[in-house]
């Protein structure tokens, strides 16, 4: 019997050191979030005081009109509603972790029927056993039963409570991608609205220079007629007219087409989008305030759901090596049991119980469980590169944004010097014309270029606008 024993115990001793040959994890190093830059430029110094991706929302957009449409759009954008949802999906995946580190216990009733062969060990035993004297085995033989039945693994190695941290990092993840999704619908809601405004403004324009040509055209006509003009005359500002109301129709498809995406990110069929455009040139974009380059891994939800994927993916790996290692079960059952249903009730003669533990762990053809773990651990080296471009892409984005929003209101301010200037030429080519001082091409040529620069005055300040909206959703702003 000592023997026997000896045997089991190296058997398990065996089990245990055969198991425990787990290989490990690769060991990243994150040099990128460890060498992030103390100032977006290197020859400029930020206040770490100020920082515009942390001001709500709701104060730092101060047109009540576009307050409402990003309020209506948080309500109902489908595709926040389609983030939410993932959120509940991880949550339920942390309440189904969270669940193997109980026992699972299940209540059951069973009946059968059973007829052993007469000349069997089992058959031949039952023959020869009477149940009270003089009264013989039932054959064939029922069995009844009904009880408790509880499995539990016992969480020795801490595998269980790793795949539970590792769901809650994930379920966290999902939280800061819900708020990307925030910060991206509010931009994107932004940015619809100015280039909408934009548009109507542009719209104006348009209209102001068809009764401008109209003009024109009527003085040509004149002009001919007292043989101070010639019919090539006529003919190319009706040319240039018909030109500036086909650009008016196509203006009005884009507003169109621009008021259907805003009632898209809003979740609606198309209606007409409330807004002010009159005093659209004349707004001045906010003041935005940077910050220092660190403060992104805090305030930005891309960077930090992927650092929450990171730490998930460690924890898979941690949770894949310790599959090398032995599990210890634990089964029990207890209830009542008997081969007729009138002795379920003779106690505790009809008490039936089992308990059992079982240290098993693998020995031979691991492959499976080695493949988890290389794939594990492939995933973490991929999370953790996921990390660096999203922190790397978020710098890159605000140190070309901080150089746009200058460079664009330069663009602007001459961009207004060129109007101004060419308003000027177009009343100047206009009176020279009528008195037959000028030809028709300087008119047209003036009014082409006062068109064309007008047109991009309005885009340069609908980018000048995008553009500090851009930049406040890239310090993490919008979620908040």
């Amino acid at each position: 019997m000592k023997i026997y024993n000896k045997y089991i115990a190296a058997i398990a001793v065996s089990l245990v050191l055969a198991s425990c040959k787990a290989p490990m994890a690769t060991v990243i190093q994150d040099d990128v979030k460890n060498n992030i830059p103390e100032n977006f430029k290197q020859d400029e110094q930020q206040d770490v005081n100020n920082n515009s991706g942390t001001t709500p929302w709701r104060q730092f957009f101060t047109d009540p009109n576009l307050v409402s449409l990003i309020e209506t759009s948080l309500k109902n954008n489908q595709e926040l509603m389609i983030t939410l949802q993932e959120i509940e999906i991880a949550k339920s995946g942390v309440v189904a972790k969270k669940g193997k580190l109980s026992p699972t216990v299940r209540a059951g009733l069973g009946a059968g029927l059973k007829k052993a062969g007469r000349y069997t060990s089992e058959g031949a035993g039952d023959a020869s056993t009477e149940i009270e004297p003089g009264k013989e085995m039932p054959d064939p033989l029922g069995n009844f039963e009904g009880g408790l039945m509880a499995n539990w693994e016992i969480d020795i190695w801490k595998k269980l409570r790793t795949d539970k941290d590792a769901a809650v990092a994930h379920y966290l993840s999902t939280v800061e991608g819900k708020n990307f999704v925030l910060s991206n619908l509010i931009e994107e809601v932004a940015d619809n609205y100015y280039e909408l405004l934009a548009l109507d403004n542009q719209m104006d324009i348009i209209q102001q220079y068809i009764k401008l040509q109209t003009r024109a055209l009527d003085i040509a006509k004149i002009q001919k007629q007292a043989a101070a003009a010639t019919e090539l005359a006529v003919k190319k500002f009706e040319a240039e007219l018909a030109k500036s109301k086909a650009t008016e129709y196509t203006i009005r498809q884009q507003i169109t087409e621009k008021e259907n995406q805003i009632n898209a990110l809003c979740g609606r069929y198309p209606q007409p989008i409330v807004r002010t455009k009159e005093s659209f040139m004349s707004t001045i974009p906010q003041t935005v305030y940077t910050g220092i380059p660190s403060q992104l891994l805090a305030n930005r939800p891309d960077i930090k759901q992927a650092e929450l994927e990171l730490k998930s993916a460690k924890l898979d790996v941690e949770a894949a090596r310790k599959e090398f290692y032995p599990s210890l079960e634990i089964s029990a059952t207890l209830g009542l049991e008997a081969f007729k249903p009138s002795y379920l009730v003779k106690l505790p003669e009809s008490i039936a119980y089992n308990l059992v533990g079982e240290l098993a762990g693998p020995l031979i053809n691991k492959s499976a469980i080695k493949a988890n773990f290389q794939t594990a651990d492939a995933k973490q080296i991929q999370a953790l590169y996921e990390y660096d471009k999203t922190i790397l892409n978020a710098y890159l984005d605000i140190s070309n944004l901080m150089s746009k929003v200058k460079n664009i209101d330069q663009y602007y301010q001459l961009k207004s010097q060129e109007t101004q200037a060419l308003d000027q030429s177009i009343d100047i080519a206009n009176q020279l014309f009528k008195n037959s001082r000028a030809d028709y091409l300087e008119v047209l040529l003036n009014q082409r270029d006062a068109l064309d620069a007008k047109m991009e005055l309005i885009e340069a300040k609908q980018k000048q606008l995008s553009t500090v909206v851009d930049i406040y959703k890239g310090l993490g702003g919008g979620w908040k």
